[in-house]
């Protein structure tokens, strides 16, 4: 399973599901850093993506003011992911967003993050359209600051072949983590179709940028025909946030396309000790029984990896 039991052990206190702080990290983790709790957190927190309940948002089932309480009071998770396309058009709008961080505090959740999408190309080959989508995607991270966020999330796309990609990506990206540094926002890419489904070349795009606002997320779900495993391994030392894809699970709830624990030793593996976010996309259950679903599997795996920590 690619997992030195050693080095977990090392960073577990027998036996009493709480870990030791490790001694060191990868660069780059300045800012409102998610990956180092407090002396006696759990081995991994465990958040709710917003896109989640993509289909209640769409059919109005959801009103996105309401998710940092939906994410305390339906699925006692105190830690919230958003997602840009629910509010898209209140980015800059201060009210809205004290709407939000205020239903959030009264709900005692925090918000961690905001993925965005629809944005435009940061890897767009136009200068000016690439310099747009940088403008677009600043407004999101100076939304993250007002809503005490740490990171937004953004896609690595573009056009050209691999190299040509990596140099428009880059450039991209380097420009917005330089923007967003003064705000102390992380800027991560997650693995989300094209070439950033190949974890090395995200590896590659992370050196090239090399800056400690520039980070990854590793979603568990989105390396298409890369491998899993290995691609989640690849992006783990840059990681600021982790993603727990699931769609579909087993009659003792396994997730039927991820070992959860094999995926779950990796990340730990990397010394990431932060949060980690359910985003169910499955069709068969229903959303909130899936996210549940999901959750039931995290905290199962927690417990069976602090579990054998503690046999040695």
């Amino acid at each position: 399973m690619d997992f030195s039991r050693r080095r977990f052990l090392q960073s577990t206190a027998a036996g009493l599901g709480c870990l030791a702080l490790p001694t060191a990290f990868p660069a780059g983790r300045v800012f409102a850093d998610e990956t180092k709790p407090a002396a006696g957190e759990p081995l991994y927190r465990i958040s709710l993506g917003e896109y989640s309940l993509h289909r209640a948002l769409a059919q109005k089932k959801l009103d996105h003011l309401d998710f940092a309480k939906v994410c305390k009071t339906d699925y006692d998770i105190d830690a919230a992911e958003y997602w840009n396309m629910p509010f898209k058009d209140k980015a800059a709008d201060k009210k809205y967003l004290d709407q939000m961080k205020q239903r959030a505090e009264d709900a005692g959740v925090r918000g961690l993050l905001i993925l965005v999408d629809g944005e435009g190309h940061l890897g767009d080959p136009d200068k000016a359209k690439r310099s747009k989508a940088i403008e677009n995607h600043f407004r999101w991270a100076e939304a993250a600051r007002h809503l005490g966020c740490h990171s937004i999330r953004v896609n690595a796309h573009s056009r050209g072949n691999s190299d040509e990609q990596l140099n428009l990506v880059a450039d991209g990206l380097r420009r917005l983590c330089e923007r967003a540094r003064p705000l102390e926002i992380n800027v991560i890419v997650e693995n989300h179709g094209g070439l950033s489904s190949d974890g090395a070349w995200v590896v590659r795009l992370m050196k090239a940028v090399q800056l400690s606002n520039c980070g990854t997320l590793p979603d568990f779900g989105n390396f298409g025909k890369y491998d899993r495993y290995q691609g989640t391994r690849e992006l783990m030392p840059f990681a600021k946030a982790v993603s727990a894809k699931s769609h579909d699970f087993d009659e003792k709830g396994s997730e039927r396309h991820t070992d959860y624990i094999r995926m779950m030793k990796i990340v730990a593996d990397a010394g990431y000790r932060g949060y980690v976010g359910i985003e169910y996309e499955g069709q068969r259950l229903p959303e909130p029984e899936g996210i549940l679903a999901t959750k039931r599997l995290l905290e199962k795996v927690r417990q069976q990896l602090v579990d054998e920590a503690a046999k040695g």
